[in-house]
C-alpha cells in the first residue's frame, strides 16, 4: 500500500531538478552580462545596473506563474475598497521581505569584479548549510542521520573548493551582500519551520503564495525609491537600469536573467517548504545550486574564455553528488520496498 507521504518524497526531487535547470543558465548569463562577454557588448553591466530589469521580469514571472497554476486561491484575503483581494499575513510579509533581500543579493553576488561564481556560491551556500541544523535545533525538529551525513559531505565540498581560491579578501560591498543574504535565510527558515513545514499542503501553498506576492514587488519598489530619491554612483546605476538598459542591445538577456531568477525562487521555495527538517531540505537546495554553478562555470569557460574549474572544485562537486545520493537513498529504498509489497502481496 502506498503511503500518503510518498508523493511529497518524490516531489522534492522534481523541484530540485527545476531549481538546477533554472540556476545554471541564470548564474552563467548574469556573469556574462556583468563581464561584457556576450556578442556585441563593449563593456559589462554592473550588478546594480542589472537589478531593475531583472527584478521587473521576476515580478511579471511571479504573476504569470501564480495565475497559470491557480494558486492565488490559497492566499489570505482582505477587504480593500469593497473587494476581497489576496493579502499576506504579518509573518509571510516579513518572510517575503527576506526573500526580496535574497533575490537582490544573489544577483549581485555573480557580478562583483574579481570574484568567481563558485567562490561567492561557497560563502553563501556554505553559510546556509550551517544555518540549517541551527534552525532545526531552535525549532526542536529531529535531524536524522542521513541529513547530518549529507550536511557533512556538503560542507566538505565547500572546504575542498576553497583550497584553490587565490584571495580570501572581499570588498566591503561583497561582504555586506553575503551578510544580508544569510540573515534573510535565517529569518525565512525560522518562519517556515513554525508556520508551513507540516503535512498540511494548504498551509504550505498559502505560505508560498503570500511570500511570493511580497518578495518581487518589494524589491522593485525598493530599487525605484533608491533610484529616485538618492544621489551617488549606485543610484545612478539603478536609474540606468530602469531607463537606459532598454536601448542597450542586451535587454532581452537581462529580462531572461530575471525570469530564470524567478524560476529558482519558485523551485527553491518549494524545496525548503517540504515538511522534512531543514537539515534535509537545505542540502537538497544547496547541492542543486552548487552543481548548477559548476555547470555554469564550464559553459562560461567554453563559450566566453572565463577561468575553468580547479581540481579541488571538481572533487567538491563529487562530494556534493555523494550528498545527493545520501539524501535520496531513503526515498529510493522506501519506493523499492513499496513496489515489492505491491507486486508480491
Amino acid at each position: 500500500m502506498r503511503t500518503s507521504s510518498e508523493p511529497n518524497d518524490l516531489a522534492i526531487w522534481a523541484y530540485a531538478f527545476g531549481y538546477f535547470a533554472c540556476y545554471a543558465p541564470y548564474s552563467a548569463l548574469a556573469k556574462a552580462l556583468s563581464q561584457g562577454r556576450l556578442w556585441g557588448m563593449e563593456q559589462g553591466i554592473s550588478g546594480f545596473g542589472l537589478l531593475p530589469s531583472t527584478t521587473l521580469a521576476s515580478l511579471v514571472g511571479m504573476v504569470v506563474f501564480l495565475t497559470a497554476t491557480g494558486w492565488w486561491k490559497y492566499a489570505g484575503r482582505r477587504l480593500v475598497l469593497g473587494v476581497r483581494v489576496p493579502f499576506p499575513g504579518p509573518w509571510t510579509f516579513v518572510s517575503g521581505l527576506c526573500t526580496a533581500a535574497i533575490i537582490g543579493t544573489t544577483t549581485l553576488a555573480y557580478t562583483f569584479s574579481g570574484v568567481s561564481i563558485v567562490f561567492m556560491m561557497l560563502l553563501m551556500r556554505g553559510g546556509v548549510l550551517v544555518l540549517a541544523p541551527i534552525v532545526d535545533l531552535l525549532a526542536k525538529r529531529r535531524v536524522r542521520w542521513f541529513s547530518w551525513l549529507s550536511l557533512g559531505l556538503s560542507l566538505a565540498a565547500l572546504l575542498f573548493a576553497l583550497i584553490d581560491v587565490r584571495s580570501y579578501e572581499l570588498t566591503l560591498i561583497a561582504g555586506i551582500d553575503v551578510v544580508i543574504y544569510l540573515l534573510g535565510y535565517f529569518v525565512r527558515l525560522r518562519f517556515m519551520s513554525r508556520l508551513a513545514k507540516s503535512d498540511d499542503p494548504t498551509a504550505k501553498l498559502r505560505y508560498f503564495v503570500e511570500e511570493q506576492m511580497v518578495a518581487t514587488p518589494a524589491i522593485v519598489l525598493a530599487l525605484a525609491v533608491v533610484a529616485l530619491a538618492f544621489a551617488g554612483p549606485t543610484a545612478g546605476e539603478l536609474r540606468w537600469g530602469f531607463i537606459s538598459i532598454w536601448s542597450s542591445g542586451v535587454v532581452w538577456q537581462a529580462l531572461l536573467v530575471g525570469l530564470l531568477s524567478q524560476g529558482t525562487g519558485v523551485f527553491g521555495g518549494l524545496i525548503l517548504l517540504d515538511r522534512r527538517e531543514n537539515s534535509f531540505c537545505v542540502p537538497v537546495n544547496r547541492a542543486s545550486s552548487i552543481i548548477a554553478g559548476i555547470l555554469a562555470t564550464f559553459v562560461m569557460a567554453w563559450m566566453a574564455g572565463s577561468p575553468g574549474l580547479a581540481t579541488s572544485e571538481i572533487v567538491g562537486a563529487g562530494l556534493v553528488l555523494a550528498a545527493i545520493v545520501v539524501l535520496a537513498w531513503p526515498t529510493i529504498a522506501t519506493r523499492r520496498a513499496t513496489v515489492l509489497v505491491e507486486t508480491n502481496p
